[in-house]
């Protein structure tokens, strides 16, 4: 019987596929210092981890005090949605539906483009004239075809809003931003099946996941580092993507750790 059960174990464990490190850092517009880990990251490409097919990440930077507005002006979007979500630092969104707001620690901005929206995103006015540490993840997930042509919308989800779920142990915290995680829920609507977490693990502290096989997933680690799978050892700044077989991963954190997970069909 014991045989039985460890096979059955590692037969649901999801291995890794890749650990990627940072692609080279590019501008996007005057304010954000960005890796691109998908599409053109390394391995990955637009349909490898669908529905989102582009991940940018403006790993922690500290930006200077300025009078001069930095960020990036009007641009058009369409056909999909931007996610952004703010670790430190402080930016301003506007577009052309009338939508406008802050986001900050904590924050996510989930603006749905559809059948098209103009928009302009930028260091917010104190936090620019103040500098300070920087640092936000930016995803583009694709939308169905039926619903590409829908109106824009855009949920501004606040840190007080997302659902949290407190891990055993004193291991840390699960930020549901969209889906669930262990029966709580995460505020954001979403048109296909998405999981998206922003969890805070404390020294020596374990989370687990159980995702259906099916669904793309990948981990980007924020900051700290972590074991995955109690074998690859993974240091800040680095993405993991995962094989679609097997449902189970353990995470353990080697140091007080922050990762966001992504996963989805």
């Amino acid at each position: 019987m014991n045989t039985v059960s460890l096979i059955d174990t590692v037969k649901t464990t999801r291995k890794v596929q890749a650990i990627i490190k940072p692609p080279k850092s590019h501008m996007v517009g005057d304010g954000f210092k960005v890796h691109n880990f998908f599409p053109s990251g390394l391995q990955i490409g637009q349909k490898r981890m669908s529905p989102f097919f582009l991940m940018d990440y403006n790993a922690k930077m500290e930006i200077s005090p300025s009078d001069q507005p930095r960020g990036v002006g009007v641009h058009p979007h369409r056909g999909f949605e931007t996610v952004t979500i703010a670790y430190q630092g402080k930016v301003a969104h506007h577009d052309s539906s009338g939508n406008s707001g802050v986001i900050e620690e904590g924050d996510v901005q989930w603006m749905t483009a559809a059948s098209g929206i103009l928009h302009k995103e930028y260091y917010e006015k104190e936090y620019n004239k103040q500098g300070g540490f920087f640092q936000m993840v930016q995803l583009w997930l694709n939308l169905p075809a039926k619903d590409k042509m829908s109106e824009p919308k855009y949920q501004p989800l606040l840190h007080s809003q997302m659902g949290k779920y407190q891990l055993a142990d004193n291991s840390g915290t699960v930020n549901v931003i969209a889906g669930e995680y262990n029966g709580v829920k995460g505020p954001a609507y979403t048109f296909t099946p998405i999981n998206l977490f922003d969890v805070k693990l404390n020294n020596n502290g374990v989370m687990k996941l159980d995702l259906p096989e099916k669904y793309n997933t990948g981990i980007l680690i924020i900051e700290g580092k972590v074991k995955v799978n109690g074998v690859e050892e993974v240091p800040v700044n680095n993405f993991v993507l995962f094989k679609n077989e097997g449902t189970e991963i353990t995470i353990e954190a080697l140091e007080d750790s922050q990762i966001l997970v992504l996963s989805g069909e």
